[in-house]
């Protein structure tokens, strides 16, 4: 027996759930990867950014 019924005898409401709660675990993901890529150059930056700023005090 399936976890989930079958899409042609979902009622509409239950479809609209689904596809909502699967474009949402879509954005997640994306985000989680975005975030996953883009998170050590960020870091990077950030330490240059601050030894910069550092040295132009000095």
């Amino acid at each position: 027996m399936p976890l989930i019924p079958r899409w042609r005898y979902m009622t509409p409401q239950a479809k609209s759930k689904v596809q909502r709660i699967a474009a949402s675990a879509v954005v997640l993901l994306l985000g989680f990867l975005l975030i996953r890529s883009l998170l050590p150059v960020l870091v990077v930056g950030l330490v240059v950014w601050w030894i910069w700023s550092a040295t132009q005090k000095a």
